[in-house]
């Protein structure tokens, strides 16, 4: 646990633990964030919530579980959705400013190195 109990950007603080109490754990995804339920929101709705394993990114929220935080769907996404079809990949956190980040061909991180243009580009010119 460590820091994290002081630290918001790093899972949950001592606060939020607290705050945990008498509230209900309601499921957990493949990527070991924790989501819980308890008391109502403004709206009368139940009140839900993740705790994040790791830091807090809330790009790595699985979008079947988004949708149970939202109130898109009424019970956890294990019984509410249908299975993951064959063809489905798993969710996947945004990768922006790692190694793993889409860098397209030309980009600088790839030699800056791009296709020549196919000759249909002509270049606006204030005499034409």
């Amino acid at each position: 646990m460590g820091l994290n109990i002081f630290t918001w950007w790093n899972g949950a603080t001592i606060g939020t633990l607290i705050g945990l109490r008498g509230k209900t754990r309601v499921g957990t995804d493949d990527l070991g964030n924790a989501y819980w339920q308890g008391g109502s929101d403004t709206a009368g709705r139940p009140r839900r919530w993740v705790i994040y394993k790791g830091s807090n990114d809330a790009s790595g929220v699985p979008p079947e579980w988004f949708s149970w935080l939202h109130h898109q769907i009424d019970d956890v996404p294990d019984r509410a959705l249908p299975p993951h079809r064959a063809w489905q990949q798993p969710a996947m956190p945004n990768m922006t400013g790692t190694a793993l980040a889409y860098r397209p061909p030309g980009a600088l991180e790839k030699g800056g190195d791009r296709i020549r243009a196919t000759g249909d580009y002509e270049a606006w010119s204030p005499e034409a």
